[in-house]
């Protein structure tokens, strides 16, 4: 899928496995080390049920999980549909999404729009929410 997507477009800027650290990790390390910010749409950033309802049980933040078998790709938005229809068309990228943008707004900053229409810095994690098993 990876292969396919970098044949079709040079223009992916950058690419993460958010295994980690999860999501939020992996994206303020990215605004860190570029100078950008990050606006997330909560309703488009996929969890599993039973991950939720693990998460919500223990008192984690799903954003800060170990996320196995993911992928961040940034690239300039007119490209995206075409990553998008791309990544789609393999198993492994059936529910790819389009999560969030990149600003200039917020330098160093992730900001997530959530479902009910706030918003919310997602920081970077400070210390391990789980122990490292591998």
């Amino acid at each position: 899928m990876v292969t396919d997507v970098l044949r079709e477009y040079k223009s992916v800027h950058v690419m993460r496995d958010p295994t980690r650290g999860g999501l939020a990790s992996a994206l303020n390390e990215i605004c860190e080390a570029s100078g950008t910010g990050m606006i997330l749409h909560e309703d488009k950033i996929r969890i599993n049920e039973s991950v939720h309802g693990a998460c919500e049980i223990m008192g984690f933040d799903p954003l800060y999980i170990a996320n196995e078998g993911k992928i961040l790709l940034m690239l300039p938005q007119e490209d995206a549909q075409g990553v998008m229809e791309i990544m789609r068309s393999h198993p492994e990228g059936k529910e790819a999404e389009i999560i969030g943008q990149v600003t200039a707004e917020h330098p160093g900053i992730v900001s997530l729009q959530t479902t009910i229409g706030s918003s919310r810095i997602v920081d970077m994690i400070s210390g391990e929410q789980l122990p490292r098993i591998c």
